[in-house]
């Protein structure tokens, strides 16, 4: 409990350091404030090392291809968004247009090109979002997804917005499924816990042309099944 109070304490400590340091540089081109969050996430890395004795272990990433990428991952934790600054280059996200509003880290967000999604805008918002992912991807960049559309415990079985399918269906894209462990460490509520790996476990994609109830099947089955292997792991 202490080390998880130090830990969140460090955290917090340095995301608002960050965030007030590159104020006067949200000027700078989306390629170099992705770089800054690259650093920021770095340094969460290392406090989670030395802090918690947590690591992350990076599992099946030859499956994801250079440039342009279509990912859907599962959700545990709010790790899960940030470090993905470490693994792939050009990270865009689909996110909540909630978060936006939150200071500075959403002011982040909009520079970065992240594709903010309106729940409640019905056809036309799905519309505008499958047009900006879509483009993201044609422009180099990793195109990430938690097809939950919220993060879930360990073992929680959700079913899966069919949101994702759209985006699959318009990008014309293989999509490679993500399984994680992250919860089982870094949890939703609570106090993080000492001592493990969290792996990010980078699956064979999913070719592009299913149906709609294949794709959705396929996905969930594959992210399920291999996140809940890593959980019973540890």
């Amino acid at each position: 409990m202490l080390r998880s109070f130090l830990f969140k304490a460090v955290f917090y400590l340095w995301t608002t350091l960050f965030c007030l340091l590159y104020i006067p540089f949200f000027w700078l081109s989306r390629d170099a404030l992705i770089t800054c969050q690259r650093w920021w996430s770095y340094g969460v890395l290392f406090f989670l090392k030395i802090i918690m004795d947590i690591r992350l272990e990076i599992r099946g990433i030859e499956n994801v291809p250079y440039g342009g990428a279509f990912i859907a991952m599962k959700h545990q934790s709010s790790f899960d968004t940030f470090v993905m600054h470490t693994i792939v280059s050009h990270p865009a996200f689909i996110m909540k247009k909630e978060l936006l509003k939150i200071p500075l880290y959403g002011q982040f967000c909009k520079n970065t090109g992240m594709i903010p999604v309106d729940r409640d805008g019905g056809l036309k918002a799905l519309k505008d979002m499958m047009q900006k992912s879509g483009a993201a991807i044609e422009d180099g960049r990793q195109l990430i997804i938690f097809p939950e559309g919220s993060r879930t415990l360990p073992g929680a079985s959700v079913k899966y917005q069919s949101g994702i399918f759209g985006i699959y269906k318009f990008a014309k894209k293989p999509v490679i499924p993500v399984a994680l462990n992250s919860g089982v460490f870094w949890p939703k509520k609570g106090h993080l816990v000492a001592g493990g790996n969290i792996v990010f476990d980078f699956l064979e994609p999913i070719d592009a042309g299913l149906s709609r109830d294949d794709f959705m099947a396929t996905l969930e089955n594959k992210i399920e099944e291999a996140s809940n292997s890593l959980i019973k792991v540890n």
